[in-house]
């Protein structure tokens, strides 16, 4: 037998704690002596403090921890609810941790406010591009919903044009619509949700036709009007083709590091283009310059096009 302290160091709890479970009745010691009243217990109860611990841990109050152990839980059913318990404290983690990457960008935001100098921002034409991409649908234009939804395009993306044997002829490049309204006679990319705030998300990369041809597609691009692209083309290889027009005017600024921290940049622009007698007109596009391994080492030039106010 082990003296209660012994007990408690082999259990790692504290014997206060074990002198509360015997109070309460959810462990008895094996033996107290009758004289001294110290409490002595068997390595074979060491079993049920686990049980007692892991069910605490789950949640349960102890009366419903005496409950539970009073009906003999068997270890299978003990191990489903620890590693149900397991996933949800994962998932509670991950949402903690997405909050606080919100609340970060949020502070940077406002710790950057008026820094951006003139000589950051230059306001220049682009040129059409023809971009081999996927499209899905966030739940908002918010990096914290964007990212969920972008990341796993690209993935994909760049594993069919590997498949395909099209080597990309520039960087990636992504732009964002309004999700269409019903009649309009689009249909919806997959996934994501379609609540009022909701956006399309492309996801492209820069190709070119030789490159289609190479790889055996006959699908033709269409272009659009007004800086909008026309229909995607269907390529026959998993990814969809479409000529992205240029913009006649776009404030254009360098975001450097990981996209979950670009909000700072947007406001700081936003601000530039208010400054400067312009207004937006319409998502700004990114043009992912640089994508090494290392998110902080990330450069994306933000294209926004405008117009004069």
């Amino acid at each position: 037998m082990f003296s209660i302290g012994d007990f408690a160091q082999y259990g790692r709890v504290s014997a206060r704690m074990l002198r509360h479970y015997d109070a309460i009745g959810l462990l008895r010691p094996a033996r107290t002596d009758p004289v001294s009243g110290y409490r002595f217990y068997e390595a074979a109860q060491l079993a049920r403090l686990n049980r007692i611990i892991a069910l605490k841990d789950l949640g349960f109050s102890l009366q419903q921890v005496g409950a539970i152990l009073a009906e003999e839980v068997s270890v299978p059913e003990l191990r489903g609810m620890l590693r149900l318990r397991q996933a949800e404290l994962e998932a509670a983690r991950t949402a903690a941790g997405a909050r606080l990457a919100r609340v970060e960008a949020r502070l940077r935001t406002i710790e950057s406010e008026g820094r951006m100098s003139a000589d950051d921002v230059v306001v220049k034409r682009t040129g059409a591009v023809l971009l081999a991409e996927l499209s899905g649908i966030a739940a908002s234009y918010g990096p914290e919903d964007i990212g969920p939804v972008i990341t796993p395009l690209y993935a994909e993306l760049c594993r069919l044009l590997e498949t395909a044997g099209v080597t990309p002829a520039g960087p990636g490049l992504a732009y964002y619509e309004d999700v269409p309204e019903p009649g309009e006679g689009s249909e919806r990319p997959a996934g994501g949700s379609e609540g009022k705030d909701a956006v399309v998300v492309h996801a492209g990369m820069v190709i070119t036709e030789e490159a289609l041809a190479k790889a055996g597609s006959t699908a033709g691009s269409t272009t659009g009007t007004s800086g909008r692209p026309g229909a995607p083309a269907a390529t026959g290889l998993g990814f969809d083709v479409v000529t992205l027009p240029g913009l006649d005017s776009a404030a254009t600024v360098v975001h450097r590091g990981p996209m979950s921290r670009i909000l700072p940049t947007a406001q700081n622009l936003a601000h530039w283009i208010d400054d400067n007698g312009y207004r937006s007109a319409g998502y700004a596009r990114e043009l992912y310059l640089e994508c090494p391994p290392d998110l902080e080492k990330w450069v994306t030039e933000i294209q926004e096009p405008v117009i004069r106010a």
